[in-house]
């Protein structure tokens, strides 16, 4: 077997070890009860396009429809009255929290 086969079959294994290891994490996702406390207690306001906002969405998974969500792509109205510069930004009790935030720091700043 030539040496460049031998270098070819090694970087297609080292690919497909890497995708199942990819694949086969454990995706976190947040529980029913959590989502809607956070989402009770406070606005993310996210934009169509932006992935930090879908890695921000990505934490809660399915049970992201509880949280309070504005899209400035769609409603630039409200994002403009809040003086939304960044996305995904939060407004939680009153105060601006930019970026993506972990659901253990969502659930201290909510008190949820």
């Amino acid at each position: 077997m030539k040496k460049s086969s031998l270098i070819t079959i090694v970087i297609i294994l080292a690919v497909i070890i890497f995708a199942i290891t990819i694949l086969n994490r454990p995706h976190p996702e947040t529980t029913e009860e959590i989502a809607k406390c956070i989402g009770s207690h406070s606005t993310v306001y996210v934009q169509l396009g932006c992935h930090a906002c879908e890695s921000q969405e990505e934490l809660f998974g399915d049970n992201y429809q509880y949280i309070n969500s504005v899209d400035c792509f769609y409603d630039q109205a409200k994002c403009q009255q809040q003086n939304i510069t960044a996305t995904p930004t939060w407004i939680i009790k009153g105060k601006e929290y930019l970026g993506v935030q972990s659901i253990e720091t969502l659930k201290d700043l909510t008190g949820c």
